[in-house]
């Protein structure tokens, strides 16, 4: 590797990374609010937003990649072309073709490591994140008692608790009615209390100072009434069904499990025609980022005496339309209307060739600028929103007077 190919890995590297790290926080931000909504809904812990968060890096990291390449590739070559290093780098004979060499050697980098996220990481992370949901809603988590409001533990037992400290370890006023199945009731108030841990995994105490007990039956006469001053009450946790087997969704198959899928004629239509357009849609994603770098460049160089950015705004939004095109098709692909590899790979073609057109334009054609056009109206627009911001205001009747 050549002086120059190290400066220009060391140009792309730098906002590469920048641009993932960004991309990741702002997806994984909007995601944690909804997460916290969801979870305190539930009752949960919140600490389990952070595990679910966790959960879902490997999907925003399949979208952030190719972001991440395409802002570096694209900043980096904007860099020397405005700083007119690039004009020296063509004029000692370096084409646009040498150059590129250092950005297919990222590109075929985080190529590999997205075959290996979306193709195996995020099915699993699916998988997990799905199952802390389930364990959330079936209470396995562990629910949330809250303060001042009646909560239900089972079906039969009923808690109130004024005041809790501690993080919940040490409860104050509490207030339990339990009632059995054959009509038996037993209403407790007490000053305090806490939960215990039991050998039986399905059974916690939950011991009470200082406190009174009515007991009540179909048989009794009366009811009982006690007064104590420690009390333990056995709570039987409500049975929790097991979660699902990986694979009760398409985005929990692997790349390999996905072909096995598609395939097998026991599948069915509808599971066969949705594994085939995920795999589709999987593949069609990691193959865009041989086309990142040639779009990035195409975008990169500005005209001459001219540093619009926009260049930068057009990247972005052609890297986030062609990922709502996949996800798209993949949804024509899975329901029938369309055969999933038409679906996925005629849009891929047609981008293809547009990037090519616009890697042609600029590389082989002399002063060729596959967005002029575009420049031009942004150009002329930008002086014309210039010249009214600018235009004097018309003085008042009275001070011209």
């Amino acid at each position: 590797m050549t002086r120059i190919d190290r400066y220009l890995a060391r140009l792309i590297f730098v906002p590469l990374v920048a641009t993932l790290a960004l991309a990741a926080m702002l997806l994984l931000l909007d995601k944690m609010l909804r997460l916290f909504d969801f979870v305190v809904s539930a009752g949960g812990p919140v600490n389990v937003v952070w595990r679910m968060l966790a959960n879902m890096i490997p999907e925003y990291l399949g979208l952030g990649i190719p972001i991440g390449l395409m802002m570096g590739v694209l900043l980096a070559f904007r860099k020397l072309a405005l700083s007119s290093e690039l004009d020296v780098l063509r004029g000692v004979g370096m084409g646009y073709g040498r150059l590129l060499r250092v950005p297919y050697l990222y590109a075929l980098a985080l190529m590999a490591v997205n075959v290996w996220i979306v193709g195996f990481v995020a099915p699993h992370a699916e998988y997990s994140y799905q199952n802390l949901r389930f364990e959330l809603r079936s209470g396995a988590l562990g629910a949330s008692i809250n303060v001042g409001e009646f909560t239900q533990l089972g079906s039969r037992m009923t808690l109130r608790v004024e005041r809790s400290e501690g993080e919940g370890h040490v409860l104050h006023n509490v207030f339990v009615r339990a009632e059995a199945r054959d009509g038996r009731t037993l209403a407790v108030t007490a000053d305090h209390g806490s939960f215990l841990a039991t050998e039986d995994q399905d059974t916690i105490i939950l011991r009470l100072t200082n406190g009174r007990l009515v007991h009540d039956a179909p048989d009794y006469r009366e009811p009982r009434v006690l007064s104590f001053r420690s009390h333990d009450l056995p709570i039987d946790l409500p049975a929790i069904d097991a979660f699902r087997s990986r694979g009760g969704g398409i985005d929990e198959l692997t790349l390999p499990e996905l072909l096995r899928a598609a395939a097998a004629p026991e599948s069915g239509e509808r599971l066969r025609l949705a594994a085939e357009a995920n795999f589709h849609f999987r593949m069609a994603e990691v193959m865009m980022m041989l086309l990142v770098p040639l779009l990035a460049l195409a975008l990169a160089v500005p005209p001459k005496r001219s540093s619009s950015g926009l260049g930068i705004f057009l990247s972005l939004v052609f890297v986030v339309t062609y990922h709502k095109i996949n996800q798209y098709a993949e949804n024509m692909g899975a329901l029938g209307r369309l055969d999933p590899a038409v679906a996925i790979w005629v849009p891929f073609a047609l981008v293809a060739a547009l990037i090519f057109w616009m890697y042609r334009t600029l590389a082989h054609k002399p002063g060729g600028q596959p967005i002029g056009a575009l420049e031009r109206a942004f150009d002329k627009a930008g002086r014309l929103v210039g010249r009214v911001l600018q235009r004097p205001r018309p003085r008042s009747a009275s001070a011209s007077a």
